[in-house]
């Protein structure tokens, strides 16, 4: 009998490498025999059939690992490059920290422009602006060196850092709301979706933990598209939910060994839209794919610098 290599059966099946090794330890290609640490594939082998499930519960999403090929060349060739020492590289990271906080503030209505988000971080104040607006800078600062200490220390997502990352998000602006969830019902503007009552809160955060956990067989950025939607869907806090919930994707993303992603101001309406759509009719592809975009994206801007 002829036999192909798994780099072979990738060129022949159009099957990403990392889920062909996952379907031979699984037994799941028929006649493929281990020898040492490499497989040997029958030449006339079928394609194996993906039985992957994409949907969870109401959620539901046609994306599988397969679609992620192209993220994940991108990453082993940054872990590959990458040097924590590099001056070049740390600039850069901070000019993604405050390109980060300008855009998810400037979602949510701040009307500091980039320079002067940088100037307030400089600890300079901007005449004409508001006090509010000066701290959603300063805090989301913090937010992102707190996200920062979570993943040194490999803490995991729970409501306890959520709320911690919220509790930053409004200090001083609304301290008797920062850190807990709403005692009030909420609508938000412009949206189909109906955040749930304010009475099964706590319920809903504690299924979304043990739900988030359950998530791990899924690709890293189904996972953290996953947990910014369901969040923010489920709307926990009285203000901020749309920069925690995009802080605590991030927080995934870096959990995972992924870089953190930025939605851009100037595309909030395609963001509320596929958010919106997720939301009412429980199809998650287009955010996915629109995180994964995003991935792409930041990691290719560190590659140019590498």
């Amino acid at each position: 009998m002829e036999y192909m290599t798994t780099k072979e059966a990738v060129k022949k099946w159009n099957i990403s490498e990392r889920r062909i090794r996952q379907l031979l330890n699984e037994s799941r290609i028929e006649g493929a025999i281990k020898i040492g640490n490499s497989w040997n594939i029958p030449i006339d082998a079928d394609k194996p059939i993906d039985k992957r499930s994409t949907s969870i519960g109401n959620i539901k999403f046609g994306i599988n690992d397969d679609y992620f090929e192209r993220v994940e060349k991108l990453l082993i060739e940054y872990r590959t490059k990458m040097n924590e020492s590099s001056n070049s590289v740390k600039s850069l990271q901070n000019a993604i920290n405050l390109e980060w906080t300008y855009n998810s503030n400037g979602i949510e209505g701040n009307t500091l422009t980039l320079r002067e988000t940088q100037v307030v971080l400089e600890g300079i104040t901007i005449g004409g602006k508001t006090l509010k607006e000066h701290l959603e800078v300063i805090n989301h600062d913090k937010a992102i060196l707190l996200l920062e200490d979570i993943v040194k220390d490999k803490e995991p997502i729970s409501e306890w850092n959520i709320k911690c990352i919220h509790g930053l998000i409004l200090r001083e602006i609304d301290d008797k709301n920062a850190g807990k969830y709403r005692e009030e019902n909420v609508i938000i503007k412009g949206a189909k979706h109906i955040p749930p009552n304010h009475l099964i809160v706590h319920e809903l955060m504690e299924k979304l933990i043990i739900n988030y956990g359950s998530w791990k067989k899924y690709h890293p950025i189904i996972r953290a598209s996953l947990l910014h939607g369901e969040l923010v869907k489920i709307h926990p806090f009285i203000d901020g939910n749309g920069r925690v919930s995009r802080l605590v994707m991030n927080l995934s993303l870096m959990n995972s060994g992924y870089l953190p992603v930025i939605i851009k101001k100037d595309t909030r309406l395609e963001y509320y839209n596929v958010l919106d759509k997720a939301h009412t009719t429980g199809d998650y592809t287009e955010f996915i794919k629109l995180i994964n975009d995003l991935e792409i994206e930041m990691l290719s801007k560190y590659l140019e610098l590498l």
